[in-house]
């Protein structure tokens, strides 16, 4: 095994610890994390009449809450997996909705004015700023330091595992909450079932690139950003926008930054709108059919399963760009080194350099330069299959082998274990205290 490979294992089993106890830490921190507790102070709040709209955030919950953003955005890190759904398995779900609501014209008109008093009062800041910095922490955290896209490619049936292992537990935690269920609840179990199966599995198709379709791409994709089990990136998959904006995400601070703009303006703007407009929706059918929004929820994350299942056979088409650099660039030194070490970068990786070749082999040694490709893949489809149990290290579709499966394995029961221990354990925390007010 290469000095490459070996030390991706170890940030991968880093990366498996940290999850495991912040999601523990999280879930564990009081009864109210448990959907199904959280659905009975719903359920409780509604009938009371009192506004479930109302931010209940205490200063003391504001770095758990941080906590759990985190692991909402290390969610919305990884394709196919939502933060919508991280959200409903830590049980903040509504709350997230309806602190979305908040930010609305009467609190932008207050804020305005300048009155401030009473735009602090209408919106749910307290809950927002701990979730939003915990995710914008998690994206930096997930891509600069330990880069779990890299770990998707070189550990896949892990991380998928895992993602595996915590939908399935948290899809039967929900329907438990939801407890006795009808002919009505079972058919909307099975729609959003239907519906989110369709959605992941849809072919991406060619589409234009003009304004209008760029502000409707950010609200769609930010809409599924919201919806458990739907990932906002498969979306822009699907319209064929991820590698255009990413691409000129890339762009800004360059001499093309204007013309990343007049892109990622549009595409900013649709987000906003459609998360202004759908969080709306959501709120007003949480509060009206709650019991048969939640169906609709577990519905879709049931039907996201299809690409979440660890064992995939992916589908990646790679972008090469080759520039030209003189021999004594950072870049063209590193990739010597690496190639004398025998430390190439595994090609399996999301994006990755490889050397060319002397462009201008007759010049004196000083002025020579290289060719240097930058090549980034990218999935555009995946298909699940059922690994060879009896001999997996004769599968080729394993790339450990045993260890591929075994690992997956490992991490699904882990995650499926951990959310039915949780869920008890936040039962008896109920039970003992005399149930909720």
């Amino acid at each position: 095994m290469s000095v490459s490979s070996q030390e991706t294992d170890k940030k991968f089993i880093l990366l498996f610890c940290f999850q495991k106890g912040l999601l523990y830490f999280c879930i564990q921190i009081d009864a109210g994390v448990n959907p199904a507790s959280l659905m009975k102070k719903i359920d409780n709040r509604t009938m009371d009449n009192t506004p479930v709209d109302k931010d209940l955030t205490r200063p003391r919950e504001m770095p758990f809450l941080y906590l759990k953003g985190f692991a909402m955005g290390s969610a919305d890190v990884v394709p196919g997996v939502s933060g919508g759904t991280m959200a409903l398995i830590l049980g903040i779900y509504s709350r997230l909705v309806f602190g979305i609501k908040s930010v609305d014209v009467q609190a932008i008109r207050q804020l305005v004015t300048l009155d401030w008093a009473a735009m602090f009062d209408r919106i749910h800041w307290k809950f927002l700023i701990s979730v939003f910095l915990g995710g914008v922490s998690a994206v930096f955290f997930f891509t600069r330091v330990v880069s779990l896209p890299v770990l998707m490619h070189t550990h896949p049936e892990g991380i998928y595992g895992l993602f595996f292992g915590l939908i399935t537990g948290s899809i039967l935690l929900l329907l438990k909450a939801i407890g006795d269920v009808g002919w009505r609840e079972v058919l909307t179990v099975i729609v959003g079932a239907a519906i989110g199966f369709r959605i992941v599995t849809l072919v991406p198709t060619d589409t234009p690139e003009t304004t209008l379709f760029v502000f409707l791409s950010g609200s769609l994709s930010i809409t599924a950003m919201v919806l458990p089990g739907i990932s906002g990136s498969f979306i822009l998959l699907i319209l064929r926008k991820y590698e255009y904006i990413l691409g000129n995400i890339a762009l800004l601070g360059t001499d093309r930054t204007m013309e990343a703009m007049s892109v990622l303006v549009p595409f900013g703007f649709g987000m906003v709108v459609g998360l202004v407009l759908f969080v709306r929706l959501l709120s007003w059918l949480i509060k009206r059919y709650h019991i048969f929004t939640l169906c609709l929820l577990v519905g879709f994350m049931a039907g996201s399963l299809y690409v979440i299942w660890p064992y995939q056979e992916r589908e990646y088409v790679e972008i090469a760009d080759a520039q030209v650099l003189p021999l004594d660039h950072p870049r063209v030194q590193e990739l010597l080194e690496q190639r004398e070490d025998g430390r190439e970068r595994e090609r399996r990786r999301p994006e990755y350099w490889v050397l060319g070749s002397v462009v201008n082999p007759g010049a004196p040694a000083a002025d020579q330069k290289m060719e240097v490709i930058h090549v980034r893949r990218r999935m555009i489809s995946s298909s699940p299959y059922w690994p060879d149990w009896t001999s997996p290290s004769g599968d080729n579709r394993l790339r450990r082998g045993a260890q591929s499966l075994y690992g997956g394995l490992g991490t699904m029961l882990t995650g499926f274990l951990l959310v039915g221990f949780l869920g008890w354990l936040s039962h008896n925390k109920d039970t003992g205290s005399g149930g909720l007010p």
